[in-house]
């Protein structure tokens, strides 16, 4: 406390124009220009994003070719495997082509590495395992675009390899049968950002046309598919990718979807998670309740049960998985609890900020499949790339890790240029995985750290909060704030919107609420007007905020509370100072 805002420029001549011309509040006008959006066409696209929006299938580089291999295949009978991910996007981009595959009628089984046994990809011995049992065709899903040596091997044991990617690619590729991807070499697709599910529903979707033989699909295809975009927006959320573009379509489609037409499966995990009787999903609960439960699955070892909820048409099997799967996440928070605390208490030891520009924590006692978000809550808290290490307890193998970075910080190029005292590492700019013997540690937390102070810049590293407008509480009302809604879905690339406002009061001091103690609830008063506002995860602020006598000022997000039927305007506090 206190960060640096950085509140966006407004042109009140523009506002009024894009105001008038798309009949939004002065507010909502500037947020739309806050977003690069300036004129009434793409205003009312990104208002109204429909199914219709989504680029024909055709249009995504290598889908064409794996759609007439597969339908090729599924025709001769040909035994297809889709070989998955345990995350939540591997996992519902792996259940959207199996139930595609098998509405179909194709012979189709599935495979997805245990994460902590085999790690991320393709691997040699899977494909061997599937040659052993009479594999045929093996389309990976969310994987296998730097699998080169795999692809290879594929080649020799007689598999025909269709690879689905949207991961970073080596300088050549895989040498399969046919490969998809957004960003492959030579094509010209306008939107890269797909993740792995999306980029299985497009597939999903040119198959659907092939055995139709006709852009138009049947009554079955279309149920299935309009269920699929739903699996997908669970995958999009769940993989951070910027929810922009084609994936704005699929997850606000998507959301409508997974109430109106759920699988088995989806069904009984959202009547786990509670989401059932809602009467509209959002995006914060598919980040917050569906994809934590499918990535517990999988950073637990059992990632096939989530697979198998998903595509299962049993609703017996289907209750018993999602209970299982619920009490997995119960065992991920507990994990998540401890290793961060510990985790925190090491980083505070071993980082100086005179010489740190990263964190590098390991321990033996840390569970693989957790260390990911615990690096997600370091990186948060201390506006570091972080690394989080988990050690084996018998020394013998190699440290596996999960490192996570702020914006304006590429963890894969970091990485690569630490390659050499790795086993191996992999992933995006913003998340990231690695592999690294535990006598390496020490010169990799050196150069690691090194590569972050010379490409972090001071503004990156200061923690600086974006505030999209400025506007009194008096303006906050509920037709208003639901406007402001109707700029979701929110997340990564869209976030929902913070405001600020100056001259605020508290009425009387904070409350901390939750079992834990960790959030605060609060009454702020303005030129006469009361609103309730909740801060999450401030309840360390509850000392500071209650000694304030006096106005100051408040960067927040307002939000729509509905409870018990009843619904009003509140806001959630982001950052406060004093002007």
């Amino acid at each position: 406390m206190p960060k640096s805002w950085r509140i966006a420029p407004h042109d009140s001549d523009t506002i009024g124009r894009l105001e008038r011309a798309v009949g939004v509040p002065s507010v909502v006008a500037q947020l739309l220009i806050a977003r690069g959006i300036h004129d009434q066409a793409e205003a009312r696209q990104f208002l109204e994003p429909k199914l219709s929006g989504l680029r024909d299938p055709e249009a995504l580089p290598g889908a064409a070719q794996a759609a007439d291999l597969l339908y090729e295949a599924l025709r001769a009978k040909r035994r297809i495997t889709v070989y998955g991910d345990y995350d939540a996007d591997g996992m519902t981009a792996t259940a959207i082509l199996v139930r595609c595959l098998k509405l179909l009628d194709a012979p189709v089984d599935f495979y997805v590495p245990h994460r902590l046994d085999e790690g991320y990809g393709l691997n040699g011995e899977a494909l061997r395992k599937l040659a052993g049992r009479g594999g045929d065709v093996v389309v990976t899903v969310d994987c296998g675009i730097s699998s080169l040596h795999e692809a290879a091997l594929a080649a020799e044991l007689g598999l025909t390899l269709i690879v689905t990617d949207h991961h970073q690619m080596c300088d050549r590729l895989p040498a399969a049968a046919a490969v998809v991807h957004p960003r492959l070499p030579g094509g010209d697709y306008p939107f890269t950002g797909l993740c792995g599910a999306a980029v299985a529903f497009k597939l999903a979707w040119l198959l659907c046309q092939r055995a139709s033989q006709n852009k138009r699909v049947g009554e079955r295809m279309r149920q299935f598919l309009l269920q699929a975009v739903g699996l997908a927006a669970i995958g999009t959320v769940g993989d951070v990718v910027p929810l922009v573009d084609e994936n704005r379509i699929i997850v606000r489609s998507g959301l409508s979807s997974l109430l109106a037409y759920p699988t088995i499966g989806g069904a009984a995990l959202m009547r786990q998670a509670k989401l059932h009787q809602k009467a509209a999903l959002e995006c914060e609960d598919l980040a917050f309740s569906l994809a934590p439960r499918l990535n517990a699955a999988g950073r637990l070892g059992q990632a096939e049960l989530g697979i198998e909820l998903l595509t299962t048409d049993s609703e017996a099997r289907a209750e018993k998985l999602a209970q299982y799967i619920d009490e997995l996440n119960v065992e991920r928070q507990s994990l998540e609890r401890s290793i961060g605390q510990k985790a925190d208490r090491q980083a505070r030891e071993k980082y100086d900020p005179r010489r740190d520009a990263a964190l590098v924590v390991a321990d033996a006692d840390w569970h693989p499949g957790i260390v990911g978000i615990v690096a997600g809550r370091l990186t948060d808290k201390y506006r570091l790339p972080s690394v989080v290490i988990a050690l084996d307890k018998l020394g013998v193998r190699p440290g596996i890790g999960s490192a996570r970075s702020i914006p304006g910080f590429d963890l894969h190029a970091a990485l690569s240029e630490c390659g050499d005292v790795l086993e191996s590492c992999g992933g995006h700019a913003a998340a990231a995985g690695l592999k690294v013997a535990e006598a390496n540690i020490p010169v990799f937390r050196r150069r690691f750290c090194e590569v972050a102070a010379r490409e972090l810049t001071a503004d990156a590293r200061s923690g600086g909060l974006h505030v999209d407008a400025e506007t009194a509480l008096h303006c906050l009302t509920r037709p208003i704030v639901q406007q402001i809604e109707n700029l979701a879905p929110f997340g990564h690339g869209n976030s929902r919107p913070i405001l600020c406002t100056s001259q605020v009061r508290l009425i009387a001091k904070p409350k901390r609420m939750g079992s834990d103690g960790r959030h605060l609830s609060m009454m702020f008063e303005q030129h006469g007007v009361r609103m309730r506002a909740v801060a999450f995860g401030g309840g360390d602020w509850e000392q500071e905020l209650a000694a304030i006598d006096g106005e100051f000022s408040i960067a927040f997000r307002p939000v729509i509370n509905r409870y018990r039927g009843q619904s009003s305007v509140e806001i959630h506090l982001v950052d406060w100072r004093f002007d």
